[in-house]
This record gives C-alpha cells, structure tokens and sequence, in this order.
C-alpha cells in the first residue's frame, strides 16, 4: 500500500500501477521530505516529478504545501492512476476548504517535456525536481535528462536522484552539483543543487 504521509492529504491511500512502476517505500519517501523540509525547500515551492508513476513523490509535496506540482509519466497506465491519485490529493484540500495547489499531470517522455520546457522558458521554472527513473534506464539516459534539465533550475532549486545502490552515481552536467548521497536498503538517494 503507498498512502499520502503527511501534510493536507495524509494518511490517504493511493493507487499504483500492477505493474512498470517502482513505488518509493514510506521510509525513504519520510527521509526525501525530512530533507527538504529541513533546507526549506517544501512550502510555496515548484516541484517536478519525472518518471511519476502513481505519481506519490509529486503529491506527497502538494499535501506538504508546495504551490505548483508537475507530475510526467509516458505510460498510458500510470498516467491515469496518477490522474485519479490527484484528484483524491485535492479532494482532502476541498474538504479541508484550504487552498489547493495546482497540480498537472503530463503524459509525456521525460525527455520530451524537457525539451519543450526549454523551448518555451525564458527563465528558471523548478525549485525541486525528483528523478526515480525505472531501474533498468541506462546511465547514459539520465545524464541527458540531467543535462537537459540544468538551465530550467531557479537559483537554490534541490535535484533528487533515486536509483538502485548497484548502479554508479549520475554523471553529473556542467550546470548541476552533487551535495549529498544516502543509502537506504536496496535505495539510493543522490542530492544535487544548481552549479555557481
């Protein structure tokens, strides 16, 4: 079962997707949030979430206070559970009669959506972006989307990485910095912040 932690929306329980997907365990999902919360990075905040599955990540950080939540999935599948699991996010908003973030949900390749926010975006849209890529993407294919995703960073923004502990570090683009790496279980957990 993945649910909703914390935040407007806790504790509701969301649906994933049989199969494709790799959910992000409650344990490293509280470890993300704990993180950002304490670098100030979760309230008012722009948040992208590439590869979104259920979308869970994405709407973990709506339910925590951030203003605009994008969540990007090509499969057909998960996109529409990531529909449905939006739309239970914002119905404990309109219970709650608190205001609700805008949360869109784009079913698109990663790579895709990147290129046509690069085209139409003139200045830095992200504040936090979380890449939890299938495990079997190649290496090659994050450091492209890295590379594509470095100028549409605002100044301060956070970069997530969540891959396998047996695959190496991202190769990091001239425009994004490694800050910190964590571990848990089979779970690895890169942190990277706009190059000065």
């Amino acid at each position: 079962m993945t649910r909703i932690i914390s935040g407007a929306a806790g504790s509701l329980r969301l649906e994933v997707p049989k199969s494709g997907t790799r959910p992000t365990s409650d344990r490293v999902r509280e470890a993300i949030f704990s993180t950002l919360t304490s670098w100030d990075l979760i309230e008012g905040v722009r948040v992208l979430d590439l590869y979104a599955g259920s979308g869970a990540l994405g709407l973990e950080a709506a339910s925590r206070g951030a203003a605009t939540v994008t969540l990007v999935e090509k499969h057909p599948q998960a996109a529409e559970i990531a529909k449905r699991n939006t739309r239970t996010v914002l119905g404990a908003f309109s219970r709650a009669s608190t205001a609700a973030p805008r949360i869109d949900v784009v079913r698109q390749s990663v790579q895709t959506f990147l290129a046509s926010e690069g085209e139409r975006s003139v200045t830095p849209t992200w504040d936090v972006v979380m890449i939890d890529p299938p495990y079997d993407h190649s290496e090659t294919e994050i450091s492209d989307v890295l590379s594509a995703l470095a100028p549409l960073l605002a100044e301060g923004a956070a970069v997530l990485v969540e891959r396998s502990t047996r695959t190496p570090e991202p190769t990091w683009p001239s425009g994004i910095q490694p800050i910190r790496e964590k571990r848990y279980g089979e779970t690895a957990l890169w942190w990277a912040e706009p190059a000065l």
